[in-house]
């Protein structure tokens, strides 16, 4: 909802601003002139970013002698009180939620009023 109100109060300020002005056909010379946008190498540059990504998860797994790391660090866990996990668990909630809270705090501080 407060998206809406932002777009309409954004609306009002472009309707009150200056007619536009007439140029000749300048903005519309310089638009065309401007070269285009290259759709294949943006997704060049993605299938790239998933190769690599890939290629690291699977010398990750035969690095770390097939994930047995997950598999030692479920044991571990299970091994645990539960008193401890819950100890665990309400720490990273918090430090989430304060992190989280700490971000909000920050970006509505940089936001201007009205």
């Amino acid at each position: 909802m407060n998206e809406h109100l932002e777009e309409d109060w954004l609306d009002a300020r472009l309707r009150e601003e200056a007619p536009y002005i007439d140029d000749a056909g300048f903005t519309a010379l310089v638009v065309q002139k401007l070269p285009a946008q290259h759709a294949g190498r943006t997704s060049f540059r993605g299938v790239l970013l998933l190769a690599i990504t890939l290629l690291a998860c699977v010398v990750t797994y035969f690095v770390s002698d097939g994930g047995r790391f997950v598999v030692s660090a479920a044991q571990t866990l299970s091994a645990m009180p539960l008193w401890l996990i819950m100890v665990i668990v309400l720490t990273c909630t918090g430090l989430g939620t304060i992190a989280a809270a700490g971000i909000a705090f920050f970006q509505a501080r940089e936001q201007p009023l009205g």
